[in-house]
Formats: C-alpha cells, sequence, structure tokens
C-alpha cells in the first residue's frame, strides 16, 4: 500500500468532506448558473458543437488560463516540491522548464490543426481523415492510455494529499473528489472548464502568493531569503547530495536532477502532444487567439512549479531539522516523497493548520481543474471517434450529447476504481508520472507529422508507434532487471530504468518512420480530406430550444471571414515556428546549460536574486491569465450583466437573438442584414 505521513492530520476528516463535496458541488451549482445565464443572454445553448468545442470562439486570454490549469495537475505542485526537496534549487527548474517546452513547442502543432482541418473535434478525427481506420484506433488508443495514466496521477496524487491532511480515506477521496468535476461538466461542456479553468487558476496562484510571501517575508523561522540561504547551506553540510556539485542544494549541476530533467521532458511530450485535451482547448480557441493563448500559458505556467517549489521543496529542507516540521526529528521518507507530501508537511510546517487548509484547497483546485478536461478529452474521443464513426455515421446532436454526458460519467467511476485499486498495490503519483512517457511517447512523432509532413506513409503513422512502444517497454524493464536484480515496484521506478524507457520511446520512431516512409513508399498527401471532416448536425436540438442555429456561435458560415482567419492562421504558423525555437532554445539550453556545466553553487545574493525573479514572474503570470481574460471580456460582460439586470428589474426580458448578430449590433459592426436578423428575432421572447 502506498505510504503516506503517520502523524496525526491537521485537519479533521469533517474539513476534509466539507473540501471535496462542498466545493465540488458548489462549483457545480455555479456552471449550472452560468449555463443558464450563457443560454437566456447570449444564445449558447448546449448543442453538441458547444459542448466540445465552445463554437470555436475563445479568446487567448481563456485560453491561456485554461493551458495554465489545464497544466498545474496535482504533480505540478507536489512533484516539482518533491524533486526540489531530493535536488535543490534545480529541481523546480528543470521540472518548470522541461514541461513548458512542449506547451510552446504545441502552439505550432494547434495553428496547422486549425488551418488543416477547421471543423475537427479532436486531433483522432484528423488522423483517420489521413491515414484510415487502422491507423485511427491505433492512435485511439494511444490517447485513451494518455487520458487514463494522467488522471489516474490527479486521483492519486490528490488523495494521497487529502488523506495525509485530513484523514480521510484514500478510496473514498478517490471517488468522491470526481463528483463535482462530473457535474459542472455535464452542465457546461468544455466552456465549463474554460471558465472553472479560470476560477481554479486564480485561487492557485492566490495561495501559491502566499506560500511565497510567508516563506521569504513572514515566517518566524524562515522570513528571508537569507534566512533561507542560510539553512539550506546547513542541510548540505549535515546530508550532503550525492551527484551534486559541493554536496550543495543551492547549485544546478545535479546527476540526478538531470536525469529528471530528462524523463521529464521525454514524459511530458506525450502528455501535451497524445492528450486530446489540448487539442479540444487548440479547437474551441477563435483561430486568432490560439497562438497568442498557448503562448501566454506556456509562459505564465513557467513560474507556478518554479516559484512553488523553490518555495515550498526548500522550505521543507530548512525547516525538517526544526521541531515545527511534522516529521521532526526525522527527514522524509521516499515513499511519502513520491507521494507528493513534501508540499503539504512544509505548509504546515509554516502555517500549522491554516497551511493545510491553504494546500488542500490548492490540490483540489488542480485536480478537478485539470480533470475536467480530460473528462472532456475522453468524451470527445468516444463520441466522435468511436461512436459517431463506427456506430452511428448519422447520429443526430441530441445522440451526440447524450453519448458525451455518459462518457463523462463513465470514465469518472471507471477512473476512480482504477486510481483506488493503484493505491491498494503501491503505485504512486510520482511513479505514475516517471513511467507516462514510457506508455505513450512512442506516438509523438508519428502524430506531429500527420500535421507537419505531407510525405509520411500510412505504415509509418500506423507502425511506429507500436514499434516504438515496445522497445520502450524492453529497455525500461531489461535496465531495471540488469541494475536492480528483479522486477519490483521499487527497480522499475528508479531514475535509470525511467530514464531508458523515456528516451526510448521518444527517439525510437525517428529511426521507424523514414524507414517506413521510404520503403513503402512516401504519400504526398494534399491535405483535403482533413478539411471535409463535418460538423455535428446539431439542428435538432437547435430547433427543440426554438432558436436559429445560424446564430448560435460558432455555427455561421461566411466564405469571406474563414478566407480571411486561414490568411492569419498561416501568418500566425510563420510566428509560431521562430517563437519556439527561440524560447525552446532559451530555456533549454542558454539558461540552464552554462550554469549546470560551470557547477556554480549560489551565493546569497545569487539565491536572493532567483527568488525575486520568480516572484516577479508569478505577478507577470497573474496579469496574463487573471486579469487579460477579463479586459477581453469586458463588452460581453457589461452586456450580459447589464442584460440580467434588466430581466431581473422587470424592465426588458431578454430577445431571442442575442448571437453572434446582437453582439455585432452592440459593437457596430453588424452589417444591415444581420441587424434587420436580429430586430425580427427581438420580437420574439425566451
Amino acid at each position: 500500500m502506498a505510504a503516506v505521513s503517520e502523524t496525526t492530520p491537521p485537519l479533521s476528516q469533517a474539513f476534509g468532506y466539507g473540501i471535496i463535496v462542498g466545493l465540488g458541488f458548489a462549483f457545480a451549482f455555479g456552471m449550472i448558473l452560468t449555463t443558464f445565464v450563457l443560454k437566456r443572454y447570449n444564445y449558447e445553448v448546449q448543442t453538441s458543437e458547444m459542448f466540445s468545442t465552445a463554437g470555436r470562439t475563445v479568446k487567448s486570454g481563456l485560453v491561456a488560463s485554461a493551458v495554465v490549469s489545464s497544466w498545474t495537475w496535482a504533480a505540478t505542485l507536489l512533484q516539482s516540491s518533491g524533486v526540489a526537496y531530493s535536488y535543490g534549487v534545480s529541481g523546480p527548474f528543470w521540472y518548470a522548464s522541461g514541461a513548458t517546452v512542449q506547451i510552446i513547442l504545441f502552439a505550432t502543432l494547434a495553428i496547422e490543426l486549425k488551418r488543416r482541418a477547421p471543423n475537427a473535434h479532436t486531433f483522432l478525427e484528423v488522423i483517420r481523415a489521413r491515414y484510415g481506420a487502422a491507423t485511427h484506433v491505433v492512435f485511439m488508443v494511444f490517447g485513451l492510455m494518455t487520458n487514463i495514466l494522467v488522471t489516474a496521477m490527479l486521483l492519486t496524487g490528490g488523495s494521497a494529499v487529502v488523506t495525509s491532511l485530513t484523514g480521510v480515506h484514500t478510496a473514498a477521496a478517490c471517488f468522491l473528489l470526481p463528483v463535482g468535476v462530473v457535474l459542472y461538466t455535464m452542465f457546461g461542456g468544455i466552456k465549463a472548464t474554460f471558465l472553472t479553468d479560470y476560477a481554479h487558476t486564480v485561487v492557485i496562484l492566490v495561495i501559491i502568493f502566499t506560500f511565497a510571501f510567508t516563506a521569504y517575508a513572514t515566517n518566524d523561522v524562515l522570513g528571508s531569503p537569507g534566512r533561507v540561504y542560510d539553512l539550506l547551506v546547513e542541510a548540505s553540510s549535515r546530508h550532503p547530495v550525492e551527484g551534486n556539485a559541493g554536496g550543495s542544494y543551492l547549485t544546478m549541476q545535479s546527476k540526478e536532477g538531470a536525469i529528471f530533467f530528462v524523463i521529464n521532458i521525454v514524459g511530458n511530450f506525450g502528455t501535451v502532444f497524445c492528450d486530446n485535451g489540448y487539442y479540444n482547448k487548440a479547437i474551441a480557441a477563435s483561430p486568432v487567439h490560439a497562438l497568442p493563448g498557448y503562448i501566454m500559458g506556456g509562459l505564465s505556467w513557467f513560474a507556478i512549479p518554479w516559484l512553488a517549489a523553490t518555495t515550498m521543496g526548500l522550505a521543507a529542507l530548512a525547516l525538517e531539522s526544526n521541531p515545527v516540521f511534522p516529521t521532526y526529528p526525522n527527514r522524509m521518507s521516499p515513499a511519502d516523497v513520491s507521494a507528493g507530501l513534501v508540499l503539504p508537511e512544509a505548509a504546515v510546517a509554516m502555517l500549522g493548520s491554516g497551511g493545510a487548509a491553504a494546500t488542500l484547497l490548492l490540490i483540489f483546485m488542480a485536480v478537478t481543474s485539470a480533470m475536467s478536461a480530460e473528462l472532456i478529452a475522453v468524451s470527445s474521443i468516444f463520441t466522435y471517434d468511436f461512436y459517431q464513426t463506427y456506430i452511428n455515421p448519422q447520429a443526430s446532436g441530441r445522440q451526440l450529447i447524450y453519448m458525451s454526458h455518459s462518457c463523462v460519467v463513465g470514465f469518472a467511476v471507471v477512473m476512480a476504481g482504477f486510481s483506488t485499486a493503484l493505491y491498494y498495490i503501491g503505485i504512486s503519483m510520482g511513479y505514475l508520472y516517471l513511467l507516462m512517457g514510457v506508455i505513450i511517447s512512442a506516438a509523438v512523432l508519428p502524430a506531429s507529422l500527420t500535421l507537419l509532413w505531407s510525405k509520411q506513409s500510412w505504415a509509418a503513422a500506423t507502425f511506429s508507434p507500436i514499434l516504438g512502444f515496445v522497445c520502450a517497454l524492453v529497455a525500461w524493464l531489461v535496465t531495471a532487471k540488469t541494475q536492480g536484480g528483479e522486477l519490483s515496484v521499487a527497480t522499475t521506478g528508479a531514475n535509470n530504468p525511467m530514464l531508458a524507457g523515456n528516451v526510448v520511446a521518444l527517439l525510437s520512431p525517428m529511426i521507424f518512420v523514414p524507414i517506413l516512409t521510404f520503403a513503402v513508399g512516401k504519400q504526398n498527401y494534399d491535405w483535403m480530406s482533413m478539411k471535409a471532416i463535418r460538423k455535428g448536425d446539431d439542428h435538432d436540438l437547435a430547433a427543440a430550444a426554438n432558436v436559429d442555429l445560424e446564430l448560435v456561435p460558432g455555427e455561421s458560415h461566411d466564405e469571406a471571414l474563414e478566407l480571411e482567419e486561414q490568411h492569419k492562421l498561416k501568418r500566425s504558423s510563420r510566428i509560431a515556428r521562430i517563437l519556439t525555437a527561440v524560447m525552446t532554445l532559451a530555456l533549454l539550453v542558454l539558461w540552464p546549460m552554462p550554469m549546470y556545466g560551470s557547477g556554480y553553487i549560489f551565493s546569497k545574493p545569487f539565491f536572493t536574486g532567483w527568488v525575486v525573479v520568480g516572484i516577479l514572474w508569478l505577478f507577470c503570470s497573474s496579469f496574463c491569465v487573471g486579469l487579460y481574460p477579463l479586459w477581453e471580456g469586458r463588452h460581453t460582460m457589461a452586456r450580459t450583466f447589464r442584460a440580467v439586470y434588466l430581466d431581473v428589474t422587470g424592465k426588458k426580458k431578454p430577445n431571442v437573438v442575442h448571437g453572434r448578430a446582437q453582439m455585432m449590433e452592440d459593437s457596430g459592426t453588424a452589417t444591415p442584414t444581420e441587424k434587420g436578423a436580429a430586430e425580427a428575432g427581438g420580437k420574439q421572447q425566451l
């Protein structure tokens, strides 16, 4: 059974159940209310297209906050703090840079997806449009394995923290954490995910700021970067880190940290490029907002694990020799570190029960926001890639949305049971985090080349993920057996076997793809079949709601507008490639490598500057994903609040036509025809 802390929980079980169940239902109620308001005042009927794509109208600020929220898993906060505790200051940076690059690189793929397949609901539809059913099934398996692994990490990490802080049984936490998420996802679809992602992200940012200012400004034991630095020097002398320069926690030169860095990069390529959730957000983004949304999201996210782990992981090291630390006089056990308990132990040491409550809220937000994206991702795959493709090609909008709702509930129940089973057999979040690249990263290159390279053959796309997966399993298990002498959770979870499996999974398709492409024959694909992917037929849902489907956001067909969007996307594609190259070089090479190669051990002023940069970066992140979305949506929010006020006070009932025509009329950009449609529709009442 996965180990958890043996100390008395700082919070009661009642508090734990209150957060898990009560807050979950509060979010669900809020989303139900929001869905009603959007339908009544913004003409957002819950069609199958709105459920899975949000009408493809989401702006860059919300895209950025959704990227940050989806990428802020339990592992983001817990695993990064664990590697900071294990390896020192290098751990947070390796975690942050090794997982930011994928989001920035994915911006290029997001643009290409919107260019090549403007009506797609999932990236798997694109695979099928180009290569057919066999390849489609292969990637469906890899896509679902990605969603299963990510959701399992969310629930295993989140439930371990809930148990540690409140004493709520881990199995109960696994089953109760998804309840509120399922409810608000069912009622609001991916739009609910975007809106709750924003709320979750703001809460997470506030709590991280609280932790940072407590550790580096107000805490009685710590209280300044200089004091933390002194305690880290003492910790380095008490238990020097093998493989670190001078055995210090204050250096970027860390052998085990560098191994984790490689595993982190490889594994996170799989969880971004094979996770339909990220494609869902790209699809939902307005064409001109996809690129800035993903770039802002990636750079904003960097500060979250970097500052959170630099604060909490290092605070745990600094405080563990003090009686305020929960495990004093002992160090934390490796099992507790792997289970993700470094951050909660540090929070309790600094802030007592208040720190425990803040951590519980933090992890609840991280788990539920990311899980909502996973539920939408899986429901989209089952609805469009399985049900509509192979079971009922003529499915109506009502049937599609029914299938989406059923899949949301079914997947949540299955994953709660699976995560409980993992707990009982001793598989922790840390183990799954290292393992995910071994399982899924072989599909990264062929999936990306499907959108980027017209020559990749059917055989290369179909067989290279399978061959890469087999090679990765062999490399992982053989290395574990050779170095550990047996196959167990401990030996297979060690760094070197995981490193071997991850690297082979990501890189082996570089050999298989060209061999299978040039041996079988290049494809010379013209991209046309991707453009033929059709939207769901939602006329039945629109008729039932007594609305004109053309006026629902994202449903209008304007050829001139579509041509203009394609031109903007082509320009964005060139910008994306340049930006991703520059930022990848900066984050992976120019910044960390000189510090690693020199073996520099931080001085006190340098460490202070390091912390200050992290805090300033988080302020910039707060502007991008906290304030900017409000500024972007100010006109829509003002119009909606005005309509609600007039409706509640009985001064004016909402018109039927509030969609795109109404918004354009309000902004002064509607054509005479659109104004006429709005006026005609205004004679009817909802």
